[in-house]
């Protein structure tokens, strides 16, 4: 696997972490018992911790992308395995 298809793949893998774990924990002003800001929208979180949600993604995404790693390394799953995929013989 060169870098950049590793790059390529840590950077969708850290994405999708990310959005999944965005929601996590998130209260808006209404669930805090707390009034919301003029101007701000009902459904805003009121604290969205960012920074340690960034970290926490960090972290499961690198664990996720060693997974993906050593898959693709050690060759435990191919194309060829893969049902649905289109076989083309190879041409010598």
């Amino acid at each position: 696997m060169s870098i950049a298809l590793a790059l390529a793949i840590y950077f969708v893998i850290w994405w999708i972490v990310l959005f999944a774990m965005l929601p996590i924990g998130v209260r808006t002003a209404e669930e805090a018992g707390e009034k919301a800001s003029p101007g701000t929208a009902e459904s805003a979180p009121l604290l969205p911790r960012l920074l340690p949600k960034m970290l926490a993604t960090t972290v499961v995404a690198t664990i996720v992308f060693a997974f993906v790693y050593a898959i693709v390394v050690h060759r435990v799953i191919t194309l060829d395995d893969i049902p649905f995929f289109p076989r083309y013989e190879r041409v010598q």
